[in-house]
């Protein structure tokens, strides 16, 4: 492991802290190396016994270290770090959307918030449906239509308050900096920039920050936000009051007004973050703990462990054999989810029922080992959702977890930065049931309990998450990608207890089935050819896409020892204090 050089893009943050990134050859972790067939290269591991930070931008993971470096425990590194997030990662690090995260505490207790957005006092089953009762083009994801009543903010602030230890303007300290003084744009938010053009250049404010002179920033740009930064200031001086009140809310309401939304003052001033009891799952000598509703992590993670292990586990490697059992346990478990699940605060939700363990054992007993079952054979199922999200992890020696996942919905939000305070907006209404049958961001086809209510929050499917094995930390992890977050959450955690590296298990190509449509999701150059070969042969119908997911992780090992892992699908890296 060498350190980097000092006259790279991170050099600018607190002298003493040290990002160190071990190209996968070796891991860093001491296990075997992956398979050399990875078709997007080796994951970016390091290892630390003081601490690790690992998230989407190389900028916001040093941001968390240096909260570490300066007495901070893993919750503070976690605000620090999504803080972070808001300014380098704008497809889905944000102030003005939401997002769930599970914490442990050094005393071994967990605990899970929910921040998650909610729909305005306003807002109504029909109003993206137009006069003929169909659902208007964008209206969902690119309008002030779109937009939700933001949580992340309190979120981030009632996380602190409860479970940081340094003081709130300290840890909001670096990402008001980044905003600033600038960063260098990297090569995939250039890209990104250039691929959402026709949605971010139809707001001007977005189009005079991110296309000057009508072209997107050019990787190595320095960007610097000063709305942004001051918006920051203002929340480290007055806390989260700061956003939810007063001028920044007056302005956020209005120009959402102004465009035709239905946002208001007294809904950024009325939202609460909620503790929720974490859902807690068995698997072996695993606790794998994540979130409750409206998460539909603990439903799908929970009936696919379950029907495993009715029908014949998972041995070795994920083969040909256990991936066909894999994909036909996601497709029951989707059904389910796409069918039942919702806000379970605004409505009755039978997870008595759908996760009753009899229940989940017929339908492990009701997987064919040889032929794949159509899902016009599996339940009923309804909507889709956005995959832009953005997940972290920080762990410290002591015990200490934070796993966050937050989410503007598509990217870059429904795409206005509003005048004045440099804040991009969610379209994170899209994420209800815009209307039956309709498919919604991400394909999936949702059910009624899952349609727009008065300060309802819309399903998910972000999956932070935390693992214990025997009562010690074993595991932090968690991905974006919309409906195929808990799959590929899943297939990180079953390839660890199959024996493989962490940096293996977050490297290995992904596969997906959510249902509807009836296709397994495959990698574009991903999984070899001999198990597509296989997965046809059992009735399989395969489709190619981009890249499933981008996992940040963190594994305690022996001794104190963290090895964190980012994701070579992303541009992601770990950092330590």
């Amino acid at each position: 492991m060498q350190p980097i050089s000092s006259s790279s893009r991170f050099a600018r943050f607190t002298p003493g802290l040290v990002l160190i990134l071990v190209a996968l050859l070796g891991g860093g972790d001491g296990i075997a190396a992956p398979d050399a067939n990875v078709p997007f290269g080796p994951a970016r591991v390091l290892s630390s016994n003081r601490g690790m930070v690992v998230s989407a931008a190389p900028e916001a993971s040093m941001a968390g270290a240096e909260i570490l470096a300066a007495g901070g425990n893993a919750m503070d590194a976690a605000v620090a770090t999504a803080l972070a997030l808001a300014v380098v990662y704008p497809q889905a690090g944000n102030l003005a959307g939401g997002g769930f995260l599970v914490a442990r505490s050094p005393d071994g207790t967990v605990r899970a918030l929910d921040f998650r957005e909610t729909a305005p006092a306003l807002a109504g089953r029909d109003m993206f449906l137009g006069p003929d009762g169909r659902p208007v083009p964008k209206a969902s994801t690119a309008t002030a239509l779109a937009v939700a009543t933001p949580g992340s903010v309190r979120g981030y602030a009632e996380a602190h308050r409860s479970l940081g230890r340094l003081p709130w303007k300290k840890v909001v300290a670096p990402a008001e900096r980044l905003a600033r003084e600038g960063f260098r744009v990297s090569p995939g938010l250039s890209k990104d920039l250039a691929e959402s053009r026709e949605l971010l250049t139809r707001w001007d404010q977005t189009r005079r920050l991110f296309f000057p002179g009508g072209k997107p920033l050019e990787a190595g740009v320095l960007l610097r936000q000063p709305e942004l930064a001051s918006t920051l200031a203002r929340i480290a001086r007055e806390g989260p009051e700061a956003f939810h009140r007063g001028e920044v809310a007056a302005r956020i309401a209005a120009f959402v007004k102004a465009h035709g939304g239905v946002l208001s003052e007294a809904d950024l001033a009325g939202y609460t973050p909620i503790w929720r009891a974490p859902e807690e799952i068995r698997y072996g000598r695993l606790a794998v703990f994540t979130m409750p509703l409206p998460s539909s992590a603990g439903q799908v993670l929970r009936s696919v462990l379950a029907q495993l292990e009715v029908a014949r586990g998972l041995v070795g490697s994920l083969d040909a054999d256990s991936y066909h059992l894999l994909l036909e346990a996601e497709r029951r478990a989707y059904a389910d989810r796409n069918r039942w699940l919702g806000d379970g605060d605004c409505t009755a939700i039978p997870l008595g029922e759908i996760l009753a363990p009899a229940r989940l054992a017929a339908l492990g007993a009701s997987i064919d080992p040889t032929r794949a079952t159509p899902s016009t054979s599996v339940g009923a199922s309804l909507t889709r959702e956005p995959e832009e999200t953005t997940h972290l992890s920080v762990a410290t020696p002591d015990g200490g977890a934070v796993s966050l996942t937050t989410t503007l919905n598509g990217s870059f939000g429904n795409g206005a930065i509003v005048p004045g305070i440099g804040v991009l907006l969610n379209n994170e209404m899209d994420d209800f049931a815009v209307a039956p049958g309709v498919p919604n961001l991400y394909g999936l086809v949702q059910g009624s309990e899952n349609e727009v209510r008065p300060g309802a929050r819309p399903l998910s499917s972000m999956s932070p998450v935390i693992v214990e094995e025997e009562g010690r930390p074993l595991l932090v992890v968690g991905s974006p990608g919309g409906s195929t977050i808990p799959t590929t959450v899943l297939q990180v955690l079953l390839r660890l207890t199959s024996g493989e590296s962490l940096s293996s298990a977050v490297a290995a190509p992904r596969l997906h089935h959510q249902h509807t449509p009836d296709v397994v999701f495959v990698e574009e150059g991903g999984a070899p050819e001999a198990l597509r070969e296989s997965l046809r042969a059992r009735g399989h119908v395969l489709r190619e896409r981009s890249p499933i997911g981008n996992v940040h992780a963190i594994l305690f090992g022996q001794n104190g020892l963290l090895i964190g892992a980012a994701d070579p699908r992303g541009e992601g890296a770990p950092a330590a204090p």
